[in-house]
């Protein structure tokens, strides 16, 4: 297989796992019951975990390795302000869209550091390409979840996170061709990035995975962090 056909496929198959949750949140049927509810906010507050680890470990990291203290701050900073414009926006017209945003704003820079990484360690890039299909599996499930509430047809909803799917090839073959060298850019999509999720993960998806006198369902955030150390230290 060339290389190229390898940074598409497994790019590709990366994005691909959040249209996969979307339809076990469109398909699964079970009872609304008490501890379907508790599993329920267990999953986003996964999402919700995994989300940090990739900020923790996968795009501030870039940042503080590679940009001054100036360029750090301004450009985390602006994801963090940017975000919020935007997170205002939907509210004010009533959307209900902050996982949906999160997923992408993690998806897209890390596909780019996918799409760079092939040309240097394609074992590595694999093994990254499976670490982002983990993290967009529940992700596209609770984006599914979350968007339908804002009466939204299924079908487009699905069809939104297939696209999404497209979205990977297309930014880690940039990567490949353009970012190789470009660190200093890179490095700064993957600050602004990760000053939009935190932003994210604590303004709308946090909040509502909490339940009144429950307590397992935060236990989702911790395992959800753990997926992110574990696939940092396999990555090395």
């Amino acid at each position: 297989m060339s290389q190229i056909i390898s940074i598409l496929l497994f790019s590709w198959l990366a994005g691909l796992t959040a249209f996969i949750g979307g339809l076990i949140a469109r398909y699964e049927q079970t009872v609304e019951s008490r501890h379907k509810d508790e599993w329920i906010h267990g999953v986003m507050a996964f999402g919700g975990g995994i989300l940090v680890a990739a900020v923790a470990f996968s795009l501030a990291p870039e940042g503080i390795k590679t940009l001054s203290t100036t360029a750090l701050g301004i450009t985390f900073l602006a994801g963090g302000v940017i975000f919020s414009a935007v997170d205002a926006y939907l509210s004010n017209k009533g959307g209900n869209k902050a996982q949906f945003m999160a997923m992408l704003m993690d998806f897209i820079p890390e596909a780019l550091a996918l799409g760079a990484l092939f040309a240097t360690n394609e074992n590595a890039a694999i093994l990254l390409a499976l670490f982002i299909a983990a993290q967009n599996l529940p992700e596209g499930f609770n984006s599914f979840r979350e968007i339908l509430s804002d009466q939204i047809e299924p079908k487009t909803i699905l069809s939104l996170l297939f696209g999404i799917s497209l979205l990977g090839p297309v930014a880690a073959t940039i990567g490949f061709y353009f970012l190789q060298d470009q660190h200093v850019l890179t490095a700064s999509i993957m600050s602004f990035a990760a000053g939009g999720i935190l932003y994210l993960v604590f303004k709308d998806i946090a909040p509502k995975a909490t339940m009144q006198r429950h307590w397992a369902p935060s236990l989702g955030a911790v395992l959800g962090f753990l997926l992110g150390m574990i696939g940092q230290q396999m990555l090395g």
